[in-house]
């Protein structure tokens, strides 16, 4: 459904320390980079995109908004979480696991928020 996704950054650097762990845990190339400086991440056609905000203003996260990446297994949500938490990210809600949501559709997924603040969810479907 989403072309992309753009998150912003307030220190590149340490954006690309934590996603490139994280990401890379769960199996993704090292991100690419534009000619802005901004990290790329694609995947079955999509993008997830780290930059500096465009307008010069700071980046801060949206305030209720998670980002949910569709990962490829449970053990690739697990190194996900632990890699990111490791480098600059920090865990949050429950540990990783098994969570059941509406309409009891369950899920394998861990919570973290990047060096930034933005909430990011790994999950992999459970089936029944």
């Amino acid at each position: 459904m989403f072309r992309s996704v753009v998150i912003g950054s307030n220190d590149i650097e340490r954006s690309k320390t934590f996603y490139d762990a994280a990401m890379g845990a769960a199996g993704f190339a090292p991100a690419e980079r534009n000619d802005r400086g901004a990290l790329i991440f694609r995947h079955n056609g999509s993008m997830l995109i780290i930059t500096p905000p465009l307008n010069g203003e700071p980046a801060t996260p949206a305030n209720g908004g998670t980002i949910a990446l569709d990962l490829a297994s449970a053990d690739a949500v697990k190194a996900w979480h632990d890699a990111g938490a490791a480098n600059g990210g920090t865990s949050i809600e429950d540990p990783p696991g098994v969570r059941t949501y509406p309409g009891g559709r369950q899920l394998y997924s861990a919570y973290l928020r990047d060096p930034d603040g933005n909430k990011l969810c790994g999950a992999y479907p459970i089936l029944k």
